[in-house]
């Protein structure tokens, strides 16, 4: 793994989440780098499943090969969805990137800024709803709160006007 690079995307299955993935690997990704997918749950009360044993740490990285198996990644209280699956399969045949998935539970402002730590990631790419100000300041900007908080160099991708 020395000297490849880690380019992070934050996931949340959203239009805007696919948009910063597809950008990611058109213009990020390149061969020998793992891409490793981030996805945050909000916390809850899991009785039953992995989430118990990874709920402070997060997941392990979990291979393509296993998160595009829906049986498996119901352990995690994820269902990830077939575009980013084909869109992440597609990179992994054409580039020989490997990708993987981490899977924190909590505040996902909090989550990918440990994440950018953690791994460590060579860059980060989040996707942008384009939420108005008002919203912003009410919700908080995941994406805002990252580009401000996080230690390494972050691409904000903004998805279309209509997409919510």
């Amino acid at each position: 793994m020395e000297g490849d690079r880690r380019v992070g995307v934050a996931v949340d299955f959203s239009p805007c989440s696919h948009k910063a993935l597809k950008w990611a690997v058109d213009n990020v990704a390149r061969n020998g780098d793992h891409l490793i997918l981030i996805t945050v749950r909000p916390e809850g009360n899991y009785e039953e499943g992995e989430m118990q044993l990874w709920e402070a740490t997060g997941s392990p990285l979990i291979p393509l090969s296993e998160f595009s198996d829906p049986v498996i990644m119901k352990k995690y209280g994820v269902k990830v969805d077939p575009e980013t699956i084909d869109i992440v399969s597609t990179i992994a045949r054409q580039k020989e990137v490997v990708v993987v998935m981490k899977i924190y539970w909590g505040d996902a402002r909090e989550k990918i800024c440990e994440a950018i730590d953690k791994f460590p990631l060579s860059c980060l790419i989040i996707g942008n709803r384009g939420l108005g100000k008002l919203k912003r300041a009410i919700l908080g900007s995941v994406s805002n709160y990252v580009v401000n908080n996080g230690s390494c160099p972050v691409t904000v991708v903004k998805g279309t006007e209509h997409e919510t």
